[in-house]
């Protein structure tokens, strides 16, 4: 529970630091390899989060969005994962829908979480049994447990016939910006699925993975495996998340391709 804390004192930081950038003129950059942009926002969220988590666990490792991954993280048997902003383009837009998402990962699985939208002021929120919160206040997955007519939250591409074994189930479709934001949604009810098929960062998903599960969801990769984090490459493959007979159903559905 003490992580929990940290996490939560450390994102609020986080959007002190990310709400004055916005209005303001942005110094935005592009990464190799199309990885998308990269902004002074950033960089300065990064240096925030960094300060407030390292000084605090000085003995954890660090994997970040924005920080170069020197490999020193694999050694360390707890290791913090954060993305600075979860949803870049969308806070260069002037969207409100970006997110910091911050998690302590112990031996592979992640025990403690947070998941800040500042300009909507959402905070969810989990520990590792102790359950998952929403400013405050318990949140559930729904229980809902007909594929057909689910409301899922995710990226046209994922509804691409080759993805799927069959017709593509009839699902109410919904989109997000912010991938850890789109968990978050879930864990908090108010959509009964997502879906991220193509290989994902842990520090996109490795603080909702948590909330997810601490409220009641299930939440694997595109096979069904379980998620486990701070792999020497740090992705996964892929994220499916909906309450337990939801969930059964969307893989049964879902096509299967080798990882």
């Amino acid at each position: 529970m003490h992580d929990r804390k940290l996490l939560i004192e450390a994102a609020r930081a986080a959007g002190e630091v990310a709400r004055g950038f916005v209005g303001r003129d942005l110094d935005v950059t592009h990464k190799p390899g199309d990885a998308g942009p990269v902004t002074d926002a950033d960089h300065a969220v990064n240096d925030t989060l960094k300060r407030v988590l390292r000084q605090a666990r000085p003995d954890y490792g660090w994997l970040s969005e924005e920080s170069e991954d020197t490999g020193d993280r694999m050694g360390r048997k707890h290791v913090f994962i954060v993305d600075p902003i979860d949803g870049t383009r969308s806070f260069i837009d002037g969207s409100n829908a970006w997110a910091h998402a911050l998690a302590v990962v112990e031996d592979g699985q992640t025990v403690a979480a947070a998941v800040y939208l500042p300009m909507k002021d959402k905070l969810y929120s989990a520990a590792r049994g102790h359950g998952a919160f929403l400013n405050g206040k318990r949140i559930r997955a729904t229980g809902r447990r007909d594929l057909t007519g689910a409301s899922v939250v995710a990226a046209k591409p994922n509804f691409d016939p080759m993805n799927w074994r069959g017709p593509v189930p009839q699902m109410q479709r919904t989109f997000r910006p912010s991938l850890a934001y789109r968990l978050a949604l879930v864990a908090e009810g108010r959509f009964d699925a997502m879906l991220t098929l193509r290989p994902s960062w842990e520090w996109d998903i490795a603080a909702g993975a948590l909330i997810l599960d601490e409220a009641g969801a299930r939440v694997t990769d595109r096979m069904g495996q379980d998620l486990r984090f701070n792999n020497a490459h740090p992705q996964v493959n892929g994220v499916v998340a909906a309450g337990p007979d939801l969930h059964r159903q969307l893989q049964d559905r879902l096509a299967r391709f080798p990882g």
